[in-house]
C-alpha cells in the first residue's frame, strides 16, 4: 500500500513520495483522479479543479467547507501537492478526535516536566509541518483556547510549547475544514470571529454527491476497480438501471457512504451483474415487489425528491393507522363466548365506544402531510433548514421553497 492510500484517524504525516515530479501545468480531470483520487467530471467538480489550481501555488489559508464524507481531505492533498510546499511534509490533524485536555500539547509540543506523564520534550505537529502543510480538520470543534493560539501562528508564524517561555517560529501554510457552519458557531459564541476571517481568506466548498449525479458512475467505477484489484475478486459489475438509481438517491453520506455501498455489494453479491433491486435493498428502498417501484428513472431531481418525501408521508400515515387500530383493539377487547354460540346481548361494537377525533379518520392529502412533516421537523431542529432538509433527505434548496410554497416562513 502506497503512502497516498493510507488510513489515519487522527493524524498523518506524509512523507515526500514522488512529490518532486513535476506536475503538467495545467491538470485534467484526469490528472487530478490520478494524483489526487478526486473524480468528477461534472461543472461544481470541474470549477472546484480550477479554484484549486489558482490557490495552490500561493501561500493563502485555506477553508474547505462541505458535508462529512464528500471528500475535503483529498481537496486539502491536492492543494498541497500542486503548492511550492509539495516537497515539505503534510501533517493532517483531526481537531475532533483530540481531547480537549491535551489538544495544545498535541498541536505546539511540550517541554519535560510541563505536566504529569510529560516525561520527555516533544515536539507538536505544527513543528513537524515546519516547511510543509498542516491540514486542521474538523476545525470548528478546536476549544477557543486553543484557537487563539492558532491564531497567532497564522498572524506571527510563532508559538510556545507548553510550558515553556521560548518563542519558536515556524514556516506552515494551514489549511482547515468544516462540515458546520462555522459563522453560526461565531455567532453562538463558540468560534473566534478573528480565527474564522484569517482562515476563510479563501473558501472552497467541497459539493455533496447529490449535486453531482453525473459523476457517479465515474466513482463506481473507480471504487469497484480498487477494491478488485486490491481484494482480488471478480465482479460482473452494476447494470445500467442499478447506476441510474444511484445517481437518483439522496446519498447523505456523500462519497463515503457510496464507497461502502459498492464494496458491501461486491463481497456480499459474490460476484454477481448487480441491478436495480438489489441496489434498492441496500438503499433501503421500497423493493419492486411491494407497493412501488424504487424509483422511476428520467425525473427531475426535484420531483423524484417529491416522491421520496411522499412515501415516507405514506409510510407515517400507514403507522398512524395501524397505531390506532392496535389502541382501539386494546380499549374493546372482545367478551368469551361459549362455544358454537353467540351471546348478542354481551358483544361489545366498536362504534359504541367513545374515541377522542382523530386526523387519521378523515382524509388528508398528500400536501397537507407535507406541511405538517416539513413543521414537524423543522421544530425539532430548532428551525435549522440545512438539519433538517438532511432528515428529510432533500436538498436544502427543495425545503426552501417548499418552506415558501406552504407559508411556513
Amino acid at each position: 500500500m502506497s503512502d497516498r492510500e493510507q488510513v489515519f484517524e487522527e493524524v498523518e504525516t506524509v512523507p515526500d513520495v514522488g512529490a518532486r515530479r513535476e506536475l503538467p501545468p495545467a491538470l485534467t480531470r484526469h490528472d487530478f483522479e490520478r494524483e489526487f483520487g478526486l473524480v468528477g467530471r461534472s461543472r461544481p467538480m470541474l470549477q472546484l479543479y480550477e479554484t484549486i489550481e489558482q490557490v495552490a501555488p500561493t501561500d493563502i489559508s485555506v477553508l474547505i467547507t462541505g458535508e462529512s464524507g464528500s471528500g475535503k481531505e483529498l481537496v486539502a492533498r491536492a492543494i498541497h501537492g500542486l503548492s511550492q510546499r509539495r516537497n515539505g511534509p503534510l501533517v493532517i490533524v483531526n481537531c475532533g478526535a483530540i481531547p480537549e485536555g491535551i489538544i495544545e500539547s498535541e498541536l505546539f509540543g511540550h517541554e519535560r516536566g510541563a505536566f504529569t506523564g510529560a516525561v520527555v520534550t516533544r515536539k507538536g505537529y505544527f513543528e513537524a509541518a515546519d516547511g510543509g502543510t498542516i491540514f486542521l480538520d474538523e476545525i470548528g470543534e478546536m476549544p477557543l483556547s486553543t484557537q487563539v493560539k492558532v491564531l497567532r501562528v497564522l498572524e506571527g508564524k510563532e508559538f510556545m510549547r507548553v510550558g515553556s517561555t521560548e518563542i519558536r517560529r515556524v514556516d506552515v501554510r494551514v489549511i482547515a475544514a468544516t462540515n458546520r457552519d462555522l459563522w453560526e458557531r461565531v455567532e453562538q459564541g463558540q468560534f473566534r470571529e478573528d480565527l474564522y476571517y484569517r482562515l476563510n481568506a479563501v473558501n472552497l466548498r467541497v459539493p455533496p454527491l447529490r449535486e453531482r449525479p453525473e459523476d457517479i458512475p465515474l466513482l463506481v467505477r473507480k471504487f469497484t476497480q480498487d477494491f478488485c484489484r486490491q481484494n482480488r475478486i471478480e465482479f460482473e459489475g452494476f447494470t445500467e438501471s442499478a447506476i441510474r438509481l444511484m445517481q437518483q438517491y439522496p446519498w447523505p453520506g456523500n462519497v463515503r457512504e457510496l464507497k461502502n455501498l459498492v464494496e458491501s455489494v461486491i463481497v456480499l453479491e459474490r460476484g454477481r451483474k448487480v441491478d436495480e433491486f438489489t441496489i434498492a435493498r441496500y438503499l433501503k428502498l421500497p423493493s419492486a415487489d411491494r407497493r412501488s417501484l424504487p424509483v422511476r428513472i428520467g425525473r427531475p431531481r426535484e420531483e423524484l425528491e417529491r416522491e421520496f418525501l411522499y412515501r415516507a408521508l405514506l409510510d407515517l400515515k400507514a403507522e398512524i393507522s395501524q397505531l390506532r387500530e392496535l389502541i382501539l383493539q386494546r380499549l374493546t377487547p372482545l367478551p368469551s363466548l361459549g362455544p358454537w354460540q353467540r351471546s348478542p346481548e354481551n358483544e361489545v361494537r366498536v362504534a359504541e365506544v367513545p374515541a377522542t377525533p382523530n386526523p387519521a379518520e378523515r382524509d388528508i392529502s398528500l400536501e397537507e402531510m407535507e406541511r405538517e412533516l416539513i413543521a414537524r421537523t423543522l421544530e425539532r431542529y430548532g428551525g435549522n433548514r440545512r438539519r433538517a432538509a438532511k432528515a428529510l433527505k432533500i436538498s436544502e434548496r427543495t425545503l426552501y421553497r417548499k418552506i415558501k410554497e406552504y407559508g411556513l416562513t
